[in-house]
């Protein structure tokens, strides 16, 4: 509680002095002349130092037929190190720094990071500069490895909730390559092992400096860093060149889907509608995702009826995130009993279609803007705190500027923004609803 309340006056007192800024740490942001983009921020954390090495590239990108899955793919294989350094004895050198490290994927990214004593920074560079310019695996190591992610599929298929992520983005998406998950298509994932080959131009297209955003935060001085990175990655040759992605066509139609899953289950609903690509100069993806909170979240007159008086539902929740291309806008919820599976549904549409005429009330849409500044300030008290808050939005504009640029559209959302954007993007036309049941 001391620690929140020393970073709530420091934060304070700093936007005080920064014209309103939200993000309360300096940085320095520099371009390489190969095209890596490379964020500092120093921040008072005594011997403490978080890594991130963010990779624009997830499975949007997957645009060869019969290859998806190869994103994910490779959050497995850069931890197959390089001749200079194997995976094993790349592992132990991490491990006896005592660093604690991992990695992920997104439809639109793929993240590798670590976090360390701030000292062993030089130690860290030069093991993660060399696997991203040397990777290196035998056609063993590959089939091996493309084994296993499809063994984390089949785990992962036993989850009523992946069956339903994947028959909402095959249902809801013709062309573009959000219509698969970020595992890919399984009869892909079945085909990996005789994609060696491929593999190797998969590294090669993506994993280039100009590709990449580099985010260091912690007890780091700011000018020996950057000369760091440039000795370890300045002769890393740049050559990205960006996939041609599909656009999907305009929907013009609900498009429904029931699917049994094979096992027990309570069932599961999702009701999903197209959004907007992300776009800061865009207010209505911003109004959508406070009406995400507004409506649909703990304090939300349909989560009080459905969750709390009426008690039909496990839960009812809402994901009007934001996506790299146009993606979903998506409320899903679990119903205890299958009779009241249309009676949840109509709820929903229901609140959907209220607030195409009437206002959210303007002083729960300001609690709510204050209650998402604070909860984003609060959560940036140690360096992996704050470069885990940042690959997001670094994804899609590689400029720390973005964080402001965010906050200050947010402040300008009014109740008629909300409704204007409930309008445009929560219309049947553009609307897919997917039903899970259970099959025992």
């Amino acid at each position: 509680m001391l620690k929140k309340l020393i970073l709530l006056f420091f934060i304070f007192a700093f936007n005080m002095n920064a014209q309103n800024k939200v993000f309360p740490y300096d940085y320095k942001q520099v371009t390489l002349d190969n095209g890596l983009s490379v964020v500092l921020i120093p921040m008072n954390s005594p011997g403490l130092a978080s890594y991130y090495t963010i990779v624009r590239t997830g499975s949007r990108d997957e645009v060869e037929e019969g290859k998806t899955g190869f994103a994910h793919f490779f959050e497995h294989m850069m931890f197959r190190g390089t001749e200079k350094y194997p995976g094993p004895v790349r592992d132990s050198i991490v491990t006896s720094l005592g660093a604690d490290g991992n990695a992920y994927t997104t439809d639109d990214r793929t993240v590798y990071y670590l976090s360390f004593a701030a000292e062993d920074m030089e130690r860290i560079m030069e093991l993660e500069s060399d696997r991203f310019q040397f990777l290196k695996y035998s056609e063993q190591d590959f089939q091996t490895e493309a084994g296993a992610v499809y063994g984390e599929y089949r785990k992962n298929i036993t989850n009523p909730f992946m069956v339903l992520f994947e028959t909402l983005h095959s249902t809801a998406f013709d062309k573009h390559t959000y219509r698969h998950t970020t595992m890919g298509f399984v009869e892909d994932i079945k085909i990996m092992p005789q994609q060696f080959e491929f593999s190797k131009k998969f590294f090669n297209m993506f994993y280039r400096p100009d590709n990449i955003v580099l985010l260091i935060v912690g007890d780091i001085d700011t000018d020996k860093t950057l000369e760091m990175v440039k000795q370890y990655y300045g002769n890393w040759k740049s050559g990205y060149v960006q996939p041609d992605i599909p656009l999907e066509p305009k929907q013009n139609g609900l498009r429904e889907k029931e699917v049994k899953f094979q096992g027990r289950t309570l069932p599961l609903i999702v009701i999903s509608h197209k959004g907007d690509a992300f776009d800061i100069n865009n207010k209505d993806i911003f109004a959508a995702s406070l009406f995400e909170d507004l409506a649909f979240g703990e304090t939300s007159e349909i989560y009080k009826k459905l969750v709390l008086n009426e008690q039909k539902v496990q839960f009812v929740s809402a994901d009007f995130g934001f996506n790299r291309d146009p993606g979903l806008l998506s409320v899903y919820s679990m119903i205890k009993n299958e009779n009241d599976i249309d009676y949840v549904k109509n709820e929903i549409n229901s609140t959907l279609e209220k607030y195409k005429t009437e206002l959210v009330d303007s002083k729960k849409l300001n609690d709510l803007k204050k209650r998402m500044k604070y909860s984003f300030l609060m959560n940036l008290d140690s360096p992996s705190s704050v470069a885990s808050a940042l690959p997001t939005y670094l994804t899609y504009v590689p400029d720390m500027k973005i964080i402001d640029q965010m906050f200050e559209v947010i402040d300008t959302i009014t109740p008629e923004d909300i409704k204007n954007a409930v309008n445009k993007y929560f219309g049947e036309e553009q609307r897919t609803i997917v039903t899970l049941k259970g099959g025992m």
